[in-house]
């Protein structure tokens, strides 16, 4: 049997302006743990700093970005580092999830639950106007919130441990998306967005 063929799919999750859908589990040759540990262990994160309304500011998290292509946002400009074996492995899988093509992915390390993830939208022209982005989580539990840009309507997704949330269409031209800080004791988390840059 093929290592990335499942019986599970996605699950659309109705959206306005948008297109998600979750899985709840994706399929991996390894238990969720030992990815997680070599994640951590094995990828040359970064604190960055960002631009944020004309300001300066260090990231709340750590960061590393892997691919074909470099890639700029919020006044950054990352040079790609290749896909390891790892990262290969888990970008085929969210491929055969999806039905989507990847040549980079932006993993971020949210090392308690201080470290969170401003409001914003991956929107930047390299991406095209309707990017489909492959978000897959290890670790704890975090809230995504999602908010209309127009509506103000919210969602909050509770991305768990081996999950994959697959976001297209519109959503990244109608609708904002973030991780909040928390005072709740938390573990570690890497979260993985595969995406292709044009």
């Amino acid at each position: 049997m093929d290592l990335f063929t499942s019986a599970t799919t996605l699950t659309s999750i109705p959206i306005r302006d948008g297109e998600l859908a979750f899985l709840p589990q994706l399929r991996l040759p390894w238990p969720n743990e030992e990815v997680l540990a070599r994640l951590i262990a094995e990828t040359g994160w970064r604190e960055e700093t960002v631009l944020v309304y004309g300001k300066r500011h260090l990231q709340p998290r750590l960061s590393a970005w892997h691919g074909d292509k470099a890639y700029r946002y919020s006044g950054l400009q990352l040079a790609p580092l290749p896909f390891t074996p790892l990262l290969d492995t888990i970008r085929r899988a969210a491929e055969a999830a999806t039905g989507r093509r990847y040549n980079s992915v932006l993993l971020n390390y949210y090392r308690d639950g201080r470290d969170s993830m401003g409001m914003h939208s991956d929107d930047e022209p390299e991406l095209g106007p309707e990017p489909a982005i492959a978000s897959v989580s290890f670790g704890a539990t975090r809230p995504f919130i999602l908010r209309h840009k127009v509506t103000k309507e919210t969602l909050r997704l509770p991305l768990t441990d081996g999950s994959l949330l697959f976001m297209a269409g519109r959503t990244q031209a109608n609708w904002m998306h973030g991780i909040n800080k928390t005072a709740k004791p938390l573990g570690g988390r890497v979260n993985l967005t595969f995406r292709n840059i044009a």
